[in-house]
C-alpha cells in the first residue's frame, strides 16, 4: 500500500468517524429532550403535591435532610484518624 491509498482510507475512516459523531450527537439531544419534558412533568406533580400536602411535604424534605446530613457527618467524620 502507498502513501496515497494509506491516505484515502484513513481520510475514509475519519469520516466515517465524523458522521457517526454528528448522529450520536443527534440521539444525545433527542435524549436530553425526553429526559427533560419528564423532569418538567415530575416537577409540575411535586408541586401540586406540595400545595395539597405541605405539611407532608415538609415533614418528607425534613427526613430527606436529616438522612443526607447524616450520611454526610458520617463521611466527614470517618476522614479523622482515632487516637
Amino acid at each position: 500500500m502507498d502513501t496515497k491509498e494509506i491516505k484515502k482510507v484513513v481520510d475514509a475512516n475519519i469520516e466515517k468517524a465524523k458522521k457517526k459523531g454528528a448522529e450520536m450527537e443527534g440521539a444525545t439531544m433527542k435524549e436530553l429532550k425526553k429526559i427533560q419534558k419528564q423532569m418538567e412533568v415530575t416537577s409540575k406533580k411535586v408541586e401540586a403535591y406540595v400545595k395539597k400536602n405541605p405539611e407532608k411535604a415538609a415533614l418528607i424534605a425534613a427526613g430527606i435532610g436529616a438522612a443526607l446530613g447524616t450520611v454526610a457527618g458520617l463521611f466527614m467524620g470517618s476522614g479523622k484518624k482515632k487516637k
